[in-house]
C-alpha cells in the first residue's frame, strides 16, 4: 500500500463531492461539496495542494453490465480537464458502480433527508469511491482504475 493522502471525487452535474484519506490510506473522510461551475477546477487544485495529495481519484459512473454511457464520458471529460489542473498530481479513474446509492442509502439510516442532505450525499459518494479504491489497493497491492494522462490541447 503506498503511503500519502489521496482525495476522492464524485463528480455531478451540480455538486462536486469531495473526500480524502489519512496518509496511511487506511479510511476516507468528507472534505467538502463544490459547485459545479466557474472555479470548481481551481478549488479541486486548492484541496489536492492543501492535503499534500499524491493522487486524486475520480469516480467513473459505470453502468450494472459494466459498460460506459453519457455520465461516463462527461466523468472522462471532466477528469482530463481536472488532470491538466492539478498535474503533476495524477488523475485515476476508478468504477464507482452504485456509490451515490450506498451513500444515500447510508445517509437515510442516519436520518438525513435526501433533499436536505445532497450536498453529504455527495460528500458520502466521494468517500465511498475513495473507499473501495483503499480497499481494492490494499487487498490486490495494485492502485485501482485508470490514470488519465495528460494531453496538450
Amino acid at each position: 500500500m503506498r503511503r500519502g493522502v489521496r482525495l476522492g471525487v464524485d463528480v455531478g452535474t451540480v455538486r462536486i463531492g469531495v473526500a480524502s484519506c489519512d496518509r496511511d490510506g487506511l479510511i476516507a473522510t468528507p472534505v467538502e461539496t463544490v459547485r459545479r461551475g466557474k472555479g470548481d477546477l481551481r478549488r479541486i487544485r486548492d484541496l489536492a495542494l492543501e492535503y499534500d495529495a499524491i493522487e486524486v481519484v475520480l469516480g467513473l459512473p459505470r453502468s450494472l453490465d459494466g459498460k460506459e454511457h453519457a455520465a461516463a464520458a462527461h466523468a472522462r471529460a471532466f477528469g482530463a480537464d481536472l488532470a491538466r489542473y492539478v498535474a503533476p498530481c495524477p488523475v485515476r479513474l476508478v468504477d464507482e458502480r452504485l456509490s451515490t446509492t450506498v451513500a444515500a442509502r447510508g445517509m437515510r439510516a442516519s436520518g438525513v433527508s435526501s433533499r436536505a442532505g445532497r450536498p453529504a450525499i455527495d460528500q458520502a459518494a466521494a468517500m465511498v469511491i475513495l473507499q473501495d479504491a483503499l480497499d481494492a489497493e490494499r487487498t490486490t497491492g495494485e492502485p485501482p482504475g485508470e490514470v488519465l494522462t495528460v494531453t496538450d490541447e
